[in-house]
């Protein structure tokens, strides 16, 4: 490798005929062929994927340039997933590391890899036989919280019987969206209280302010670690809560790798 390349890791995983068999089919950020290294003296077997990449684009400069550009990102975004998923689908448990995490050469990669061993091995052990589910709760976009004015209650009446018979009409529209609203509330805790107690772990993210397309109200985003073999149970299960409940939808995503679960060791220096 010349100096004008760096080192991307993509993954912690055990070293295994299978996952060094997997990673010899898959092509990196930058096109790349990946591969497995590790310390020389590593009895744990294990490994970082990596891969060579170009110094003109992912050193620290071009890298901070790079992120700002959605189309650069997305495409970056996509092969480091295609990556880490083509470890998973060897049947190996693997820690997704952070994107962009690039080392100065391979010594550099394999040093980091020893130091923090013990650290990656509990890792390992903890999401063996784990997967990933997303789940995504929103309320309709013709619900909305307590104190919210809805838009058809604004208006003007004329005359004192046309106005006592608006303001009783608008208070009691109020009445029906607040128990709607809190119907779905509800039903929203029961959801993520089952998600729970089908998971072994739960990360809450950053709701988005809005459901898909702009409609809705997000009321929970959050990452679930399941056992492989339950991951059909817990859509089940979760989607069923859903149902019967006006105005609530759930969406529940993956298996995905444990994005969630894996912490991310820092480039060295």
């Amino acid at each position: 490798m010349t100096d004008t390349h760096l080192v991307y890791a993509y993954a912690v995983l055990r070293r295994t005929p299978e996952a060094a068999a997997a990673a010899a089919h898959l092509r990196g950020v930058a096109g790349e062929p990946v591969r497995l290294v590790h310390p020389a003296t590593d009895a744990s077997a294990l490994s970082f994927a990596v891969g060579p990449v170009p110094a003109g684009d992912y050193g620290e400069t071009p890298l901070q340039a790079h992120l700002d550009d959605l189309d650069w990102l997305e495409s970056t975004v996509r092969s480091h997933h295609g990556v880490v998923a083509g470890l998973v689908a060897a049947g190996t448990a693997v820690l997704p590391l952070r994107l962009a995490t690039v080392y100065p050469d391979e010594h550099s990669a394999r040093q980091a890899l020893d130091t923090r061993r013990d650290y990656f091995l509990s890792l390992l052990a903890r999401l063996t036989g784990h997967v990933e589910l997303g789940v995504k709760i929103y309320a309709d976009s013709d619900l909305a919280p307590p104190g919210t004015t809805p838009a058809s209650a604004h208006g003007t009446a004329s005359g004192l019987g046309v106005g006592r018979a608006y303001q009783a009409i608008r208070r009691r529209r109020q009445r029906r969206s607040e128990e709607a609203w809190h119907a779905v509330t509800r039903g929203a805790a029961r959801l993520t209280e089952t998600a729970g107690v089908l998971s072994v772990d739960r990360v809450s993210h950053t709701p988005e302010r809005t459901g898909p397309a702009g409609n809705g109200t997000t009321l929970g985003n959050d990452a679930y670690l399941v056992p492989r073999d339950r991951a059909d149970a817990f859509r089940t299960g979760v989607l069923a809560v859903a149902r019967g409940i006006p105005g609530l939808r759930v969406e529940v995503t993956g298996p995905w790798a444990p994005y969630s679960f894996a912490l991310q060791p820092e480039p060295a220096p």
